[in-house]
């Protein structure tokens, strides 16, 4: 070739080219590292080998365990639904009810969500030690009874000759409504299953955390 026949002057810089790109990716290298230590305290090598392992640092120290469940507040694990018919009704004392009574029937569709209130976990519930973690868990409880107007109507109203119907018997009626609702939920076991519920979600939580024993109260 022709750069063989020039002078040694003349020719390529091949290995000194190359040692110089070497030297650049070295130096990036080194830059990296050092920008990754500063910010967080992470050595390059330790980096490397986590990207290397798949595995992810998560901090389950005991302060960051209790501030992470407690930010879950109000945990719905539990919602009852019932449809059912309430009665309720206005006599007058002194005349029959086809004469001044007040009788309303109403179709109620609603239901009654429970959970565990986990913004009332203290410190002391949560004890970490070796990869073993124990939670005493809060009481369940139930958290709202609602009644749903789309789906609730009156199925009938009947009032006396002589009367008007009363305004205050509908609203009185579904606060009943409500009372019977949460009185059924709780007859079939709404607690147990919002605690058993609960107790799962966090198992599952926890065990995410890296937990390899967990014990929950």
């Amino acid at each position: 070739m022709e750069s063989e026949n020039l002078p040694s002057q003349y020719r390529k810089p091949r290995i000194s080219g190359l040692l110089g790109v070497l030297l650049g990716i070295l130096l990036a290298i080194a830059a990296v590292g050092g920008a990754v230590w500063l910010t967080t305290g992470v050595g390059l090598l330790h980096l490397l080998g986590i990207l290397r392992s798949g595995q992810t640092s998560i901090n389950v120290s005991q302060p960051t365990v209790v501030r992470q469940i407690q930010q879950l507040q109000r945990l719905e694990t539990v919602t009852y639904t019932m449809d059912k018919i309430i009665s309720g009704e206005r006599d007058n004392a002194y005349l029959p009810k086809f004469l001044a009574g007040d009788r309303l029937l109403l179709v109620v569709h609603g239901q009654v969500i429970g959970g565990v209130d986990l913004a009332k976990v203290q410190p002391a519930d949560v004890v970490v030690h070796d990869g073993k973690i124990t939670f005493h868990l809060p009481q369940s409880e139930i958290f709202s009874t609602l009644i749903d107007n789309a789906r609730t109507r009156v199925y009938s109203r009947d009032t006396g000759l002589f009367t008007s119907p009363d305004p205050n018997l509908e609203s009185e009626v579904r606060e009943e409504a409500e009372r019977q609702l949460q009185q059924a939920a709780l007859q079939d076991g709404i607690l147990k299953t919002a605690d058993q519920n609960a107790r799962s979600t966090l198992a599952s939580m926890l065990k995410g955390f890296g937990f390899t024993q967990i014990e929950i109260q």
